[in-house]
This record gives structure tokens, sequence and C-alpha cells, in this order.
């Protein structure tokens, strides 16, 4: 096979698999099955490549993330929690979905796995909503769980070390420029339109999209005492907490410290699951997609497919010789076309290293063009670039037409909204 025909092969496994998961038209976990099985049929890069998605962090970050959600649904701290913030939560529907997007934003401060906070999450969120009369399955309960998934994704990421894309953002500045980013400069720079800004329209798109009636609770249900698995399962979770948010210190990896808390659930006498407790808690059709998003952004990468189509577009960029609104505008859309080959995850992987080439043609610093792709690769415009968002949908049985309608329309707001008042607090900052 020449050269030639191998990048075009490459080029059409790749968009067929996006323009399937973009359409809906199979499900997700069998558009990533035929993503395997065609990349290796047609030996388009080497096996190690094409299955990296299992040996990823993020692959292990998702599926212990499914067994520490089905251990707290077991024991019953999903209720203990939801019950006791069903008072303040419960008494309208606004009060529910901003406060759900409040506690993700918390969360993200103490601990840096999207994944593992969407996991502890979501089963209280949705227990609270039974709690106030929203089934499962409703309208209401969709809202919800999105407003896990997307408040987890897309605010985070004014967070350095709360969001994956982030770190990957981080280390290529680090490695390709000796740019050593900083937590606190980041998030003042990030935090008031990343943040705030995004969690307002957010919060008005769910409204807009959802509606429920939450029945107001006036008191708390009396509950028995703490039972031993309750006090067990909530030591495990300080410690894992704890090393997330240590990791700094340690070194150890976000996900391996999940994969053992999720060991230790599935233990026998021990832990908290049985194996048929496993089988039905893991939702397999998920992991085999975030599998499959990963392996096809690194196919991307090592096949030369992204460097190519980023030099392409760089070459017909509409960018003038000084720094302005429209250059900021022109280098975000690069940042979300190639989002839609790269995923959020891939994409500062690729725009990093040509930081210098795209700030010397716009005029913005190195710096400024590096920090403004975090807008950009935290408004997806469809759900599979953001695998966080697929995970919590899949953990909230949420139809995938409900999210595909949640990100277009953020994605529209926060274009016409957030992006002019990003690029004023860049101005107001110095890096514009």
């Amino acid at each position: 096979m020449t050269s030639d025909m191998h990048f075009w092969l490459t080029t059409l496994v790749i968009a067929i698999t996006i323009l399937l998961w973009a359409s809906a038209r199979l499900p997700e976990y069998l558009t990533a099955l035929l993503f395997f099985a065609a990349a290796t049929l047609l030996n388009i890069v080497p096996t190690s490549t094409i299955f990296s998605g299992f040996a990823s962090s993020a692959f292990w970050l998702v599926l212990s993330g499914f067994v520490l959600g089905a251990a707290i649904r077991k024991v019953g701290l999903a209720q203990r929690w939801a019950n006791w913030l069903v008072v303040p939560l419960s008494q309208s529907w606004p009060r529910m979905v901003a406060g759900t997007i409040v506690l993700t934003y918390l969360l993200a401060l103490v601990m840096p796995s999207n994944m593992g906070r969407i996991a502890l999450l979501m089963p209280v969120v949705l227990a609270l909503g039974e709690r106030a009369g929203i089934k499962a399955g409703s309208q209401g309960s969709i809202g919800l769980a999105l407003a896990v998934g997307f408040g987890t994704f897309q605010l985070s990421a004014s967070i350095l070390p709360a969001n994956v894309p982030n770190l990957v953002l981080s280390g290529a500045a680090e490695s390709a420029y000796q740019l050593h980013l900083q937590w606190l400069p980041w998030w003042l720079l990030h935090m008031p339109v990343v943040g705030i800004g995004k969690a307002v329209v957010l919060t008005g798109c769910l409204l807009l999209l959802f509606r429920a009636k939450p029945q107001p609770v006036k008191h708390r249900d009396t509950l028995a005492p703490l039972s031993g698995s309750e006090w067990r399962l909530m030591g495990l979770l300080a410690v894992t907490l704890l090393l997330w948010m240590t990791d700094s210190v340690h070194g150890l990896s976000a996900a391996w410290i999940g994969l053992a808390a999720a060991c230790i659930c599935l233990l026998p006498r021990v832990g908290f699951l049985t194996g048929d407790d496993f089988a039905t808690g893991v939702n397999f059709r998920t992991c085999i997609y975030i599998a499959g998003i990963l392996g096809l952004a690194t196919v991307v990468v090592d096949s030369g497919l992204g460097r190519l189509i980023a030099n392409a577009l760089l070459s017909v960029l509409p960018l003038q010789d000084h720094p302005s609104f429209g250059n900021f505008a022109v280098l975000s859309a690069l940042v979300s076309l190639l989002n839609f080959v790269l995923t959020a995850n891939g994409v500062p992987a690729m725009v990093t290293p040509m930081a210098q080439e795209l700030a010397s043609a716009s005029g913005f610093s190195l710096l400024s063009v590096i920090m403004l792709q975090v807008f950009a690769y935290a408004t997806p415009l469809l759900p599979y670039q953001a695998s966080p968002v697929v995970v919590a949908m899949g953990l909230g049985n949420v139809p995938a037409k409900a999210g595909l309608k949640l990100c277009v329309l953020v994605f529209i707001f926060s274009v016409l909204l957030l992006l002019p008042l990003d690029y004023g607090w860049f101005r107001l900052l110095g890096y514009a």
C-alpha cells in the first residue's frame, strides 16, 4: 500500500467514525467497536495506537468512577447526602439547577478528576431529585444529570489541575517552550468568564430546555444512624479524595488511586459490591465509547493528520498582523474546528506546539495564544468532543438528543455572549 493510499484510508476511517458519533445514527459503543475493527483490519497505525484508549488513565478513571458511584448508591450514602441537601435546593427548579452547578465547581476546587467528581455527584444529585419528586428518566432528572456533566467539564476548565485538557496544555507548554503555568494566574484569567460566565449561561440553557416542578421539602427525613458499611465507605472516599488532592506531592495518578479504591469496593467481605453489582453498576457501553474517543485522538496525532489539518487551516486563516478581537475569534474558531477531530483532550497537544507560529501571525503573545485555547475546548459543539460529558450522560441515562440540544445551545450562547467578554478580560489583564 502506498503512503498516499494509507493516508487517505486513515482519513476515511476517522471521518466516518466522527460522522457516526456526531449524527448518532448508531449506538456510540458500536461506532467505537467499528472504529477498532476498521483500523486494525486496514492496519492504518499500530494496534498499540488504536487501542491506546484502554491504556489511558482517563479510561480507568471512568471505570473506577462507575464502581465508586455504584458503591455510594448501594450503601445508602447517596440518599443520605441528598437528604442533607434537599431542603435548601428543592424550593424551586432554578435553585436546584443552579445549586447543582455550584456544587460541581466547588468540588472541582478540591478534587482534580472530572470523572471522579461526576461519579461522586451523579448518584447524589439524582437521589436529591427523586427525594423532591423528580422521577428517574423525566425531563427534570435528565436536566440534573446534564447539569452535573456540563458543569463538571466546562466550569472546571478555569481551574488548572481540575481538567485533563488543562493538564495536557500545561505539559505541552512546558515541554515546547519551558513555560510553567501556575494555579493562581490561570484561575484569575479564566474564572470570571469560563467559571462564572459559563455557569450563568449553562443554568439559563438548562432552564430553557428542561422543565420540572420539584416538591419543596420542609424537613429532612430522620434517618437511621450511619451503618458500618457507610462509615467504611466514607473513610475510603476521604482517603481517596485526600490522595487526589495531594497528587502533586506524592506523584500518583488520580486514575490509579481511583482504580485502587474501586478494587477495595469489590473485595469480598471488605468491599461493598458483588459481581452482579459490578455487572449492573458499570456502564461498559460508555467505557468502550471513551476508549474509542481516546484512541481516535491518538490515531489523529500519530498519523500526522492533525498537524496537516492544522497547517492547512493556518494557511487560510484571515489573521491580521496585530492583536484584535477578529484574530482572537479566528484562533478560537481554529481550536473549535480541531476539536471535531481531536476532541478536547487532543486539541491542546496539537495546538500548543504551533502557538509560536500562531502568535507571530496574529500579533498576540505566545502566552496569550496558549491561554485562549481554554475557552474553545471548554465549549464543545457536540457531546463526543468532551468525554466527561459522555460519561455523565451514561451515568444519568440521558438520551443522546437531549445532550446534543444542550451542547449546541450552550455553544451558541457562549460564542455570542462570552467570547467577547473573554477577549475583554484578556485585554484588561494585559494578555491582548
